[in-house]
């Protein structure tokens, strides 16, 4: 799945807001223990009742280029690991953002209902994010 965007802020004001916590949460989740690092292990917290947890590693993390990190959610039935990337480039005096999500199976039906109930909800994160740039 993929899910793209023109911002017209730049690389590096795109990527503060990816990898600040108190940003993050802003338009994303209330994250624990992140750090935009290779290799760190980290929580989101999921703003339901109760609240549900999303165990993340990041993969890769290269300063205004590419976020990517593992998903992990404990509650899907049976639990579901996927992969998030985020893809920051430069474009003439903005950014193209690219969303990635893989690793559904969408021969099974759960899962490929849970992949487009994210497409949607990815669309919808995008804008609160937009909103959040332009405040910035």
């Amino acid at each position: 799945m993929e899910v793209g965007s023109f911002f017209p802020q730049t690389p590096e004001t795109v990527w503060r807001v990816l990898t600040d916590p108190d940003l993050l949460e802003r338009w994303l989740m209330c994250s624990v223990g992140f750090a935009a690092t290779t290799g760190t292990h980290f929580i989101f917290v999921l703003p339901t009742k109760p609240p549900g947890e999303i165990a993340c590693e990041v993969l890769t993390a290269r300063p205004n280029q590419q976020l990517t990190y593992t998903w992990f959610d404990l509650r899907a039935q049976p639990p579901a690991r996927w992969v998030v990337d985020w893809t920051i480039q430069p474009q003439g005096r903005g950014t193209r953002f690219l969303l990635t999500q893989t690793g559904f199976d969408i021969d099974n039906r759960r899962q490929k209902m849970a992949r487009n109930a994210m497409e949607r909800g990815w669309r919808s994160t995008l804008l609160r994010l937009r909103e959040l740039l332009d405040t910035l």
